[in-house]
């Protein structure tokens, strides 16, 4: 995880309008910001773009190569067992903007001690007379070091020629300025990456291989599967039902123990995984709020002025007077200009990360239409927002967005105010509670916190408590 600070939109900065994107299929990524999308080998084959279905064929056979390599090895580290291993031991492909970085934009391929866990693990499967290439979209299943962002960084390094083909041709149609590239033995031209220290390309993604989970991320997804039809459903029960009790343990020695029993066991494993019919992130909806942050962070501050008069000398005091407005000025949006409905998708509220991001995006933006010497940045490991200001980095004003329905609410403000206690000539605080139900005593339970603290004599964060329901008349944003 990392923090999130200065994101553009590949759309701003190129002078693109965002739509041209969309029509052309295209994700509008944020250079220096990972969104936690992911690459799905089996969107390949049903994906309209033509490089893509390409790219399906090269998937399949970069595995199939590999697994006639374990067919042939004999025992670990002969010629064939290293051929493998050298493989699966993927180089770092940096642009893409996708996976778990948030703040970074770099891939990051297995290292040796994984790779060579990996290929232990893919010789089991192969000796148990299993060849489909697939097989491979199992291991987030039974390893505990892989992950959506790993086989998506895997996906991405098999196809990469067939990715590079795709950019120079949408973005010779974008008609961005674009630069000769070397990389990973290809030659490419491309765009490059704005805000990166160093030259990166860029690498843009079409929307139809993307997911924000792979099919075969975990055991939830193979239950759901395994129920679409009686057949399957029986061959599980038989096969490998203990998965369903190992599951819910998430013990993955013995899931892993129960899969690799017989050929049986794992190829009905495999048929769970072809049995959902995988389908692309819904972009329209946006249902996780994976980025509908980036599109308030570009309008918000143009739709709804809001005119912050820069401090002669911006102190810690002054900085959290600006801030203070800013909270306001995010208040005033959720309970009386619509911004309640970025909170929800389909009746459920999205997740705390995604209204973290929001305020985020909001203060970055009015800060930027104010031309402020204060830049905040969220953390995406803890959510809190950090103000830096002029004045240096030892002192700063963090504002932390907590939902009303979260367990862990009350316990987030005592955390707060003992950081508040340790830094207390050198930190403001707010704490912002967006009520989405679920609210119970815990807001009595947070001020009563602030009362003993203040009664004490010690500094104590400022609670804001923000109404995020929807309003029916609310105006939109």
């Amino acid at each position: 995880m990392g923090k999130i600070k200065n994101p553009l939109q590949f759309s701003h900065h190129f002078g693109i309008s965002p739509a041209r994107l969309s029509s052309l299929g295209v994700l509008d990524h944020t250079p220096n910001v990972d969104a936690r999308l992911f690459i799905d080998p089996l969107l390949f084959k049903s994906s309209k773009h033509s490089e893509m279905q390409e790219a399906d064929g090269a998937y399949k056979k970069f595995f199939a190569d590999v697994i006639k390599l374990l067919v042939a090895a004999k025992a670990e580290n002969d010629i064939a067992w290293r051929a493998a291993y050298k493989k699966l031991l993927f180089r770092e492909i940096k642009g893409t903007c996708l996976g778990y970085g948030a703040a970074s934009i770099h891939g990051r391929g297995p290292g040796p001690k994984l790779a060579r866990r990996l290929t232990a693990t893919a010789k089991e499967i192969v000796d148990l007379g299993v060849r489909d290439p697939d097989l491979f979209l199992s291991l987030p299943l039974l390893e505990e070091d892989v992950g959506p962002d790993l086989i998506s960084d895997m996906a991405t390094s098999i196809i990469l020629p067939d990715l590079v083909r795709f950019n120079e041709r949408v973005q010779g149609a974008l008609k961005v300025p674009r630069e000769k590239f070397e990389f990973n033995g290809l030659d490419a031209s491309l765009a490059v990456n704005p805000l990166e220290t160093t030259r990166v390309p860029v690498l843009l993604v079409p929307k139809d291989v993307l997911r924000d989970l792979p099919i075969a991320n975990d055991w939830e997804d193979v239950c759901r599967a395994a129920q679409e039809t009686a057949e399957l459903r029986s061959k599980v029960n038989k096969l490998i039902g203990e998965i369903w009790e190992a599951k819910t343990r998430k013990d993955k020695k013995a899931i892993r123990e129960n899969v690799l029993a017989s050929y049986e066991a794992f190829n009905t494993l495999l048929q769970t995984i072809h049995q959902t019919v995988p389908s692309s992130y819904d972009f329209e909806s946006d249902p996780e709020g994976f980025l509908v942050w980036r599109r308030i962070h570009e309008t918000v501050a143009k739709e709804f002025p809001l005119l912050l008069k820069a401090p002669k000398s911006l102190d810690l005091k002054q900085a959290d007077e600006v801030v203070s407005q800013i909270i306001a000025q995010f208040q005033h949006l959720i309970e009386k200009r619509g911004l309640s409905k970025e909170l929800w998708h389909d009746g459920k509220r999205r997740n705390e990360k995604s209204v973290q991001r929001l305020f985020f995006a909001v203060a970055d933006s009015y800060c930027k239409a104010n031309n402020l010497d204060i830049s905040p940045e969220v953390d995406t490991g803890t959510g809190e927002v950090d103000f830096k200001f002029s004045h240096g980095y030892t002192s700063r004003v963090l504002v932390e967005i907590k939902l009303s329905d979260n367990p862990k609410v009350v316990g987030g403000y005592e955390r707060q105010l003992e950081t508040y206690k340790k830094a207390e000539h050198t930190m403001r605080a707010t704490y912002v509670v967006i009520d989405v139900g679920k609210m119970g005593k815990k807001d009595k339970e947070i001020l009563k916190l602030q009362g003993v603290r203040k009664k004490e004599g010690f500094p104590a964060s400022e609670i804001v408590f923000i109404d995020g329901f929807v309003k029916a008349s609310a105006s939109k944003l």
